[in-house]
């Protein structure tokens, strides 16, 4: 297994600390609002590099994190809290915002096939390990008061840019562009370990600490819920590039600060999803893709999965509804196509580990799906029985996680579901001239469960198969 290592800027050989197994961080959501698809092609790409780990022969422990306290709306530790904010949007506390959000995440999770992380862990868990940390920090003379708040001391540190200063482009990429106007820091580049009640006096989630009332800071979480669950010793740390800095790269101060010796060996990051003409997809326009907006329109949410992995990792990805649309096409005829291998014959041996062995070449080679894809379609080329090609996609289906044997859609729509949705068509129509607005999202709401989209048009209602 090859993965690129941004710490080093190289692609390296993946030696685990312990001998076949792999322990996984991943940066979950702050859960304030719903996850674009952006945020969602990184936890797809996490996902297939964990089912990558597994599928080269690693056990593996993948934690999660859920950030419901503590993230402001500038990584320099300025602005609102962004769960304050979604709850201020909503008239909702932040813990019925933090649950509503969280479902809204993992119900994305399952539709885009993700395999559940063995761990979850919200920020709101884990106070006390987080005050921990932060008296350890100050009794080692990384961290200070001032204002009444706690700040880790970047100028402890010989090398605090070890992951962004040694690329630029990297820097620019994750860097944001508020002025940090907090007269409490000693240094720029100094973060917030705990707040107090000396900011954001309205701030809902409070805690007692020996520096008073008040809340953890961002980054401080996921170091400790990583090293709570993993021990002292990581060996691969997920995100978006976004994440780089200041995010992990204060995680990286402080997570070694703590402990006294290095802390995670690997560090992978997955580049943006861009919309034509847009630029990176942010929730910070007000408007933003959601798996529900593909659903509505038509699209599978594996769809969009089989669209992200055309794509490598470390690279942007431009989004449009036209190159969609192609996707979309592509993957119901690939799923078509697998799913009617038949089953009768014995598997050729020699030929499912042939083909094994060239898949695993491609994903291991830091995650190359696109040559991966390309094996997939030589076995269904290949002159082998059905049965050995049918046991070749379900080998390659737990990496690609597509769902390829399915049953294929049906080619007609029969005349009794025609009737039943033209009904509830009419039944919405009639609840929004009622302006029950609430009735007709339950309508569409069932009709998407039943894979059905309908789509608002100058021509009227129309619906299609999902």
């Amino acid at each position: 297994m090859r993965i690129y290592n941004t710490k080093t800027k190289t692609i390296q050989d993946f030696k685990p600390n312990k001998e076949g197994f792999a322990g996984i961080y991943t940066c979950g959501p702050t859960v304030y609002h719903f996850a674009h698809i952006g945020n969602l092609r990184t936890y797809i790409c996490e996902d297939v590099l964990v089912r990558t780990l597994r599928y080269a022969g690693y056990e593996v422990k993948r934690v999660m994190n859920i950030t419901d306290v503590g993230h402001l709306s500038s990584d320099a530790d300025t602005g609102e809290d962004k769960m304050l904010k979604g709850a201020k949007r909503e008239h909702k506390t932040v813990l019925e915002i933090a649950k509503q959000y969280t479902d809204a995440f993992f119900d994305d999770f399952k539709a885009l096939n993700m395999v559940m992380p063995d761990v979850v862990e919200p920020a709101t868990h884990c106070i006390p390990e987080f005050i921990h940390m932060i008296e350890v920090l100050l009794e080692k003379g990384y961290a200070y008061r001032a204002g009444e708040n706690v700040y880790f001391d970047t100028s402890k540190l010989d090398n605090y840019y070890v992951l962004s200063k040694q690329n630029e482009d990297e820097l620019k990429v994750g860097v944001r562009d508020d002025v940090d106007a907090d007269e409490n820091k000693r240094n720029k580049s100094d973060f917030v370990l705990w707040f107090t009640k000396s900011k954001f006096e309205d701030q809902e989630l409070k805690w007692e600490s020996p520096w008073g009332y008040g809340y953890p800071g961002w980054h401080i979480e996921c170091s400790c819920i990583g090293i709570k669950h993993l021990g002292e010793y990581m060996d691969i740390h997920c995100g978006g590039v976004d994440n780089i800095f200041p995010h992990h790269t204060n995680e990286i101060a402080q997570s070694e600060a703590y402990l006294g010796h290095p802390w995670c060996n690997y560090w992978f990051h997955v580049h943006h999803l861009v919309e034509k003409d847009k630029g990176k997809m942010s929730k910070s326009s007000g408007e933003f893709l959601t798996v529900s907006v593909l659903r509505e329109k038509g699209y599978s949410p594996l769809a969009y999965r089989y669209f992200c992995l055309q794509s490598h990792y470390r690279k942007p990805l431009e989004f449009s509804y036209e190159v969609l649309d192609q996707m979309s096409s592509a993957y119901k005829k690939l799923v078509n196509r697998c799913a009617a291998l038949g089953t009768d014959g014995d598997i050729d041996r020699e030929a499912f580990e042939k083909y094994s062995e060239e898949f695993g070449e491609a994903v291991c080679d830091d995650l190359n799906t696109s040559s991966a894809f390309t094996v997939l379609f030589d076995v269904l080329k290949a002159d082998i029985n059905d049965a050995t090609k049918r046991a070749l996609v379900e080998r390659f289906d737990t990496v690609l996680g597509l769902e390829l044997l399915k049953a294929p859609a049906e080619k007609e729509t029969d005349s009794e579901l025609e009737a039943y949705v033209l009904g509830k068509i009419e039944e919405r129509k009639a609840a929004k001239k009622e302006k029950d607005f609430a009735k007709a999202d339950a309508i569409r709401n069932e009709l998407l469960e039943k894979g059905i989209a309908l789509e608002d048009t100058r021509e009227g209602v129309k619906w299609k198969k999902i």
